[in-house]
């Protein structure tokens, strides 16, 4: 892929933003896309290759959100920026910027990285194909309310430290970090919330504001994934105020 970037556009500026996320999970991808996007500067291509749908129907999209650019499939890896910018979708259907001929396995090979080169290189994004509106939409981002006091969610990714970042935001639960509650991971119910993850008792699963500004559930300088046997995708059950 950057072979074939460099080869449109030779000189461009190539960062690597996370190889680590797991083979198909789209959520996780969504997720670490969401953390890093903000710190580029304005025109910045995005390119998120995490797609098991390759060579099927599903679309290739080409994003205006935030003063940047989104290079992706349609298959939900873009639906965290979406929340939370205003965005513009496009198809893209301009075969005369793919690499030929266009392997069914390697889309981003001869899909994403061309079209990425060629918006570096000043193309037009309205070139690439019309504006869409019925690209796909998630909601597993959100935790659902199922009871007066009570919301279910998830844990939205797991980091190399074994912390559990839910889905949880504190625009969304402020009074987390003001009043008593209960978050029950697996079969631990944890109560106290922590400044930082050195101001947890070890041993003890604590909760933090994490800098992605979503609640995590941490264990200090321990794995909250391996002691409470929980990862990824895991259902997060919120009790507030307790």
């Amino acid at each position: 892929m950057k072979g074939v970037i460099l080869g449109v556009q030779p000189g461009v500026q190539i960062v690597d933003i996370s190889h680590e996320v797991p083979p198909f999970a789209i959520q996780e991808g969504a997720f670490v896309l969401a953390q890093a996007y903000r710190y580029f500067p304005p025109k910045t291509v995005h390119v998120a290759v995490v797609d098991p749908g390759v060579g099927t129907t599903r679309r290739p999209l080409l994003m205006e959100a935030a003063a940047q650019y989104f290079i992706a499939p349609d298959n939900g890896v873009l639906a965290l920026v979406m929340a939370r910018e205003k965005h513009k979708v496009r198809c893209i259907t301009a075969d005369r910027y793919f690499l030929k001929p266009v392997s069914r396995t390697f889309h981003g090979r001869d899909v994403f990285a061309p079209a990425a080169a060629q918006l570096a290189k000043g193309v037009a994004p309205s070139r690439f194909g019309k504006l869409i509106q019925d690209y796909l939409r998630t909601s597993w981002d959100q935790p659902v309310r199922t009871g007066k006091r009570f919301w279910t969610g998830a844990v939205l990714k797991t980091d190399r430290f074994g912390n559990l970042i839910t889905n949880f935001h504190v625009a969304d639960f402020p009074g987390i970090l003001e009043s008593p509650f209960e978050m029950c991971v697996g079969i631990h119910v944890v109560r106290r919330l922590a400044n930082t993850y050195g101001d947890c008792p070890p041993g003890e699963p604590c909760v933090v504001l994490g800098s992605s500004n979503y609640f995590e559930v941490v264990v200090n300088e321990d794995s909250a994934s391996r002691k409470l046997g929980c990862c990824t995708g895991s259902p997060v059950e919120l009790r507030w105020p307790a």
